[in-house]
């Protein structure tokens, strides 16, 4: 690995180790395998002395994970559902309890995301009517003149009536899956599809580590998934995702804007001091889809590739959940700061009714009402 390399490795100004490299004897697992990524292996720390950076603030974390089988079978589940995890094998579900994510590559068609994308450029570009989708404009790009729209727009949301993109949030192939952790009756809460843009030389394109809880003001947790699907090959050149094993199991941490030199995105929320946490950088091919826990401490790096990242994901729930009020807890600086933005949009809601606003019931009872 060159010295260039580790200094525009993914995440920071840095040294960092990939993790595709080797560290002596123990050589790291692509989840984006169909044999790694459909949970017949397990995940084990294998220690070493590279300090790991993450986004450039040092860390101690291992980042090297060699699989082992676990110890004997486990029968209690807290994290997906004996009704409805039909879908799921055995070695699945307690890699999901054991790590709180699961990859199962090539879930979703190449023509469909073709698709996804091509909607994305329509909608950036005005050609269609947008109606309630939020487009985001990269920090470092708000106001430059004359940068084609796909370059200006790293996020599009809210998605969830668009008679293209909902095919994503409504897919069968898809939910067959979410309903493993959330039931059968499921609400998609929150959809997205990112546009991570080659990198401007201010680093703003990658995504401080945080949990999306953070975001949510509705329970259960347990009850909650993302799907995230890449629609193109992702690795630590293009910002993959890097997910925090295991920590699905502890505390919705304090979050804040990270202290960070050029600045970061709107709402780019995160934790301070995760970066010691040990890691994995998920590395997938188009069409392979991530489903983890709204606890999992995770983020990406920044695109040093010359080429735009896209993925398309949903946030689902039950569609039982129970609204929280969130004031005077962590979520109060997330939940006053979407209300403000949403005031500034001319929407007068509260931060429950945002959210209660731009979800849509999707499998189940109330999908038919």
């Amino acid at each position: 690995m060159s010295l260039q390399y580790q200094h525009n490795f993914g995440f920071s100004s840095g040294h960092a180790v990939p993790q595709t490299s080797f560290l002596g004897s123990s050589k790291t697992c692509s989840f984006g395998s169909p044999k790694a990524s459909t949970g017949e292996h397990f995940y084990q720390l294998v220690k070493n002395d590279a300090q790991a950076n993450f986004a450039g603030v040092p860390g101690t974390a291992p980042v090297v994970y060699n699989p082992v089988r676990p110890k004997k079978p486990k029968t209690n589940f807290k994290y997906t559902l004996d009704e409805t995890s039909g879908k799921l094998t055995a070695r699945q579900r307690e890699f999901y309890e054991e790590n709180g994510f699961l990859v199962i590559p090539n879930l979703v068609s190449e023509d469909l995301i073709d698709e996804f994308k091509q909607r994305f450029l329509d909608i950036v570009n005005k050609k269609v009517d947008t109606g309630n989708i939020v487009l985001m404009k990269d920090l470092s790009l708000k106001d430059k003149k004359g940068l084609p729209n796909e370059r200006i727009y790293n996020k599009i949301q809210d998605f969830v009536w668009d008679e293209v993109l909902s095919k994503y949030i409504c897919l069968p192939e898809v939910l067959d899956y979410v309903q493993c952790f959330t039931g059968k009756d499921i609400k998609a809460v929150h959809s997205m599809l990112i546009n991570k843009p080659p990198d401007a030389g201010t680093k703003t394109s990658r995504h401080p580590l945080h949990q999306d809880l953070h975001y949510f003001p509705f329970r259960p947790a347990d009850r909650i998934v993302a799907a995230w699907t890449a629609m193109e090959h992702i690795d630590d050149s293009n910002g993959c995702l890097v997910v925090q094993p295991g920590t699905h199991k502890g505390v919705l941490e304090q979050h804040d804007y990270p202290e960070w030199e050029n600045g970061c995105n709107k709402m780019y929320h995160g934790i301070r001091g995760a970066e010691n946490n040990p890691r994995v950088h998920l590395h997938m091919e188009k069409g392979d889809t991530v489903f983890f826990h709204p606890l999992i401490i995770h983020g990406s790096g920044t695109n040093i590739s010359p080429n735009f990242r896209k993925a398309i994901s949903c946030h689902y729930s039950t569609s039982h959940l129970e609204y929280i009020d969130v004031k005077g807890t962590t979520q109060e600086n997330i939940a006053k700061e979407v209300e403000q933005i949403a005031q500034r949009r001319g929407v007068q809601m509260d931060f429950v009714d945002l959210w209660e606003f731009r979800s849509r019931d999707v499998r189940g009872v109330k999908a038919h009402l």
